[in-house]
């Protein structure tokens, strides 16, 4: 059985969340939020150097600075960083504890789009581009774990209260 937080207890017609909840979001969601913040930081950078430009498959810089690099006119990286300050937001302990039955299926759905964009840019390092970035490995990796741990969690919490 997960273990529920006293402030979930505390709160009426909160649905009760595993312990490990919260924190485990909000340090995912501060990863992805640093490392794309670095990627942007590094995109309006002039003669930027990322610091896993090693050659061969692994080219930060062929990756960051391809056509791919983005979509609809924005910079891959600057959706990136809106992901993950959206992400926080909804992944802050607060957040966790509100009452408001939007937040689990908003939750949910906001992390299933940007795992499919995620997807969408391995996607295009591994059979367009030809390389592979290491940053934006890390932040597909975050994305796809911050979804599960939600999915996960979202389950362990059981259905929402009666009386919400």
């Amino acid at each position: 059985m997960s273990r529920v937080t006293e402030a979930d207890r505390a709160v009426p017609g909160v649905r009760r969340r595993p312990a490990w909840l919260a924190p485990t979001t909000l340090v995912l969601s501060v990863v992805g939020l640093a490392v794309s913040g670095y990627l942007t930081f590094e995109h309006y950078t002039d003669n930027a150097t990322l610091a896993c430009s090693i050659g061969g498959v692994i080219d930060c810089a062929r990756v960051t600075s391809s056509a791919w690099s983005t979509f609809l006119g924005i910079p891959v990286a600057v959706l990136g960083l809106l992901f993950f300050v959206v992400t926080l937001g909804l992944c802050l302990p607060r957040a966790w504890r509100s009452p408001a039955a939007w937040l689990d299926p908003a939750r949910i759905g906001w992390l299933t789009v940007g795992l499919g964009f995620a997807l969408y840019l391995v996607w295009a390092e591994l059979f367009r581009i030809h390389a592979i970035c290491l940053w934006c490995t890390v932040v597909h990796v975050v994305t796809f774990l911050l979804w599960i741990v939600v999915l996960f969690g979202q389950i362990l919490s059981g259905p929402p209260p009666e009386d919400a």
